[in-house]
């Protein structure tokens, strides 16, 4: 299907791919992989015909459609289920030109195209795409202009996969995924039918979708068959056999030379010796496995607490005044926890997490931590915002003042910034260092909870081991947001799901999570296709009266939210006048004790009540939502 030979790219003097061959099959899978700079997206990009060639060439199959995601996100007045429909091309022309044609005989030609494409299903299809990367119906027909950066790359890679090349071009296409997107992507992708180059780093999606292995280094590829498991294992015994045909080598090396030094002087043997030298000279060394550098996280112990480190209350917590994102928070994080936060971009993760960091004050209830605790907080902002023109060593001396130079550039080696990296720009930094600088810069005092959002975005696959090490052996409590399955398998013990305006311990495992994302999935598809040919109309009245019904849950739920904040409250002022009548309201301070202590009684009574049927809607809620 694929096949390139000699390929050879030069950048700004610099050789970026050399003589790189490999020939594809038809219809693989394979994974595009290699360290930060290797030069996979060169490749890609000299694939998709976007990068000229200094030599060598790049050959498929004649007519092959190629589809590859525009840096751009797109923007417009254009929906997103609009912009998915486009990106079929031919489709779009034959609407077109049936709509302006008198020609007969051509209208058939067209309508029998049309027929053949399938083009009657494309709506469905769109709309089934993109519920899976996370469009609800409403969103599908906003205007681009309204989501951000990350949703309209969501929107670029819907139309690709809705284009259905023959030759699908993927670079980190779960970038701007979270974890329940993440994991239709894989569900799509090991159904798709043609062949597929991906630049991944989630090591999940290199074992569950690909079939082959490409591995880009030193400007070289090599291909393995199988997935990335099957490719550690071939690339570790290669690398052993490497090492040994090395120290075999070396040991020969050393032979001659002893021979040459111990025999050139004598007559006899001089021409013997002479012989050896110029084999010794022709022989070519066996480059050494280096440990790279970038592969360094090393998080520095903080002081021991006492548990709890942090307790939500019945906490609600928002940007706007009054109308909280999140609500009925209440949690407990002890030193050592590791968390994982689950759910879909949007539903108030982030949120949760500034609140965690106080970033964020509660609107209600309550948050209470250690005096002494101290948090560090990465978001993929930070690695944005690092000035690029200065060196790791100004940033991390600006933070940690009043250090010696010694301890600022102590904590710069635990992240692999030693000797003359730790004076390099920030702007000739890969992406990968970036983040592994802001996240020295976040535990430079030894926090005593890491709040991580995202942090491997930038990180290849070996940089990502490296982390999950670093993590697993750091001895405070972890938070964790992160699309990355593999990541969180390792690393989190608790699970709490965000959704539905508050977040809850989850108690099944992150397999469990996974299956219930698919099935979700997969109704959301069948929803998108009409169940299978049914009757539309009766569809559509259906999912109307659907939604007809969930609004008035979540009615519900709200009223009884207030109702028991109001209640709680009042609770709270008789609990004043009871105990502190100096700091109780006057109408209450009139009150004897007998008549308190009724009145609390018939308060406790309401709450329950409400909170019985605030928990009987979200119940049917959920219920409703998994339908």
């Amino acid at each position: 299907m694929l096949n390139f030979s000699n390929v050879t790219v030069r950048l700004g003097g610099r050789t970026i791919l050399d003589r790189a061959s490999a020939a594809l099959p038809p219809r693989s899978r394979v994974g595009l992989i290699g360290r930060n700079g290797a030069g996979k997206t060169t490749l890609m990009r000299a694939v998709a015909g976007m990068s000229d060639l200094d030599e060598g060439s790049i050959d498929m199959p004649r007519g092959t459609k190629l589809g590859y995601v525009a840096q751009d996100a797109p923007g417009g007045s254009a929906t997103p289920f609009e912009t998915v429909l486009a990106a079929d091309t031919e489709r779009a022309a034959l609407l077109d030109e049936a709509e302006h044609s008198d020609d007969p005989h051509r209208l058939g030609e067209i309508h029998e195209r049309l027929n053949a494409i399938d083009a009657h299903a494309a709506p469905a299809r769109a709309a089934r795409i993109l519920v899976g990367l996370g469009f609800d119906e409403t969103a599908q027909h906003q205007p681009l202009d309204s989501f951000s950066g990350g949703w309209r790359m969501r929107v670029a890679l819907a139309a690709l996969l809705f284009s259905e090349p023959d030759l699908l071009l993927l670079d980190e296409p779960s970038n701007h995924l979270d974890l329940e997107a993440t994991l239709w992507l894989e569900s799509f992708l090991k159904s798709y039918r043609a062949t597929i180059l991906v630049i991944s780093h989630e090591r999940d999606l290199l074992n569950n979708v690909v079939d082959h292995i490409l591995h880009l280094e030193g400007g070289r590829t090599t291909l393995y068959a199988g997935g990335y498991d099957a490719f550690e294992r071939q690339r570790a015994e290669r690398l052993a056999q490497i090492e040994s045909a090395r120290a075999a080598q070396a040991n020969q090396r050393a032979k001659l030379m002893d021979y040459i030094a111990r025999n050139s002087a004598r007559a006899s043997t001089a021409k013997q010796a002479q012989s050896r030298a110029k084999a010794l000279a022709r022989m070519q060394p066996i480059a050494a496995v280096v440990e790279d550098p970038s592969l360094s996280f090393d998080f520095p112990s903080p002081t021991e607490l006492k548990p709890p480190l942090v307790t939500l209350d019945m906490a609600a917590v928002g940007y706007t005044e009054g109308r909280p994102i999140l609500s009925r928070l209440n949690l407990r994080m002890d030193p050592e926890d590791r968390i994982a936060l689950l759910g879909r971009n949007g539903n108030g993760k982030t949120t949760l997490a500034r609140l965690l960091a106080a970033q964020l004050a509660p609107m209600e209830g309550a948050i209470n931590a250690s005096g002494k605790m101290k948090v560090g907080y990465f978001t993929q902002y930070q690695v944005e915002e690092l000035d690029p023109k200065d060196t790791p060593l100004e940033h991390m001396t600006r933070q940690m003042k009043g250090a010696t130079p010694g301890a600022v550039r102590a904590q710069l080696g635990r992240f692999g910034f030693s000797g003359d990296k730790a004076t390099q720009q920030v702007g000739k930094l890969s992406g990968g260092e970036r983040a592994r600088l802001a996240l020295a810069l976040i535990t430079r005092d030894a926090p005593h909870l890491l709040i991580l959002d995202e942090p491997t975005n930038h990180l290849d696959v070996d940089a990502r081991e490296a982390l999950v090490q670093a993590l697993n052996e750091y001895s405070g409590a972890v938070v964790l947001v992160s699309h990355d399955r593999h990541m969180l398998e390792l690393t989190a013990d608790r699970l709490v799901l965000v959704d539905g305006g508050t977040a809850a311990e989850y108690a099944g495992t992150l397999d469990d999570y996974t299956d219930l994302i698919l099935g979700r999935n997969q109704e959301s598809r069948n929803e998108a296709s009409g169940g299978g040919g049914g009757n539309r109309k009766d569809s559509r009245r259906a999912a109307a009266e659907a939604r007809s019904r969930n609004q008035e849950l979540r009615k519900t739920v709200k009223r009884e939210e207030a109702e028991i904040v109001r209640l709680t409250a009042r609770r709270s002022a008789i609990d004043r006048a009871m105990f502190d009548p100096s700091n109780a309201d006057a109408a209450d301070t009139k009150l004897t004790m007998t008549e308190l202590m009724k009145l609390r009684a018939t308060v406790e009574r309401d709450l329950e009540q409400a909170e019985a049927r605030w928990l009987e809607a979200s119940e049917a809620l959920e219920e409703a939502k998994a339908a």
